[in-house]
C-alpha cells in the first residue's frame, strides 16, 4: 500500500564531525576530505504539510535546494514516507 508523490527538497545539511579521507596522505586537515548529508524534504498530502529526512553516504549525489524528489508514502499513513533519489 504504498504511493508516490513528489517532494521539494528544503535543507541539505553537510555532517561535518563525519569526515571520511580520499587520500592517503593530506597537506591539511581537509585535503581529500568528503562528508556525508542529510536532506530534509516536504510534501504535501490532503492538505497537510509533511517532512522527512534522508541520509546521503559520503560522495552521493545530493540534490540541490529547491529541486524535487519522489516520495513514497503509505497510504494509511502518510508521515511514514521515504525519499528515491
Amino acid at each position: 500500500m504504498e504511493s508516490e508523490t513528489m517532494g521539494t527538497v528544503v535543507s541539505a545539511a553537510k555532517q561535518w564531525w563525519l569526515k571520511i579521507n580520499t587520500k592517503p596522505m593530506r597537506m591539511h586537515v581537509l585535503d581529500g576530505a568528503i562528508f556525508p548529508h542529510i536532506i530534509k524534504v516536504s510534501y504535501a498530502l490532503d492538505g497537510k504539510e509533511y517532512f522527512c529526512r534522508k541520509w546521503i553516504s559520503a560522495g552521493g549525489y545530493v540534490p540541490p535546494v529547491g529541486s524535487t524528489v519522489k516520495v513514497c508514502y503509505h497510504k494509511d499513513r502518510p508521515s511514514k514516507a521515504s525519499v528515491k533519489i
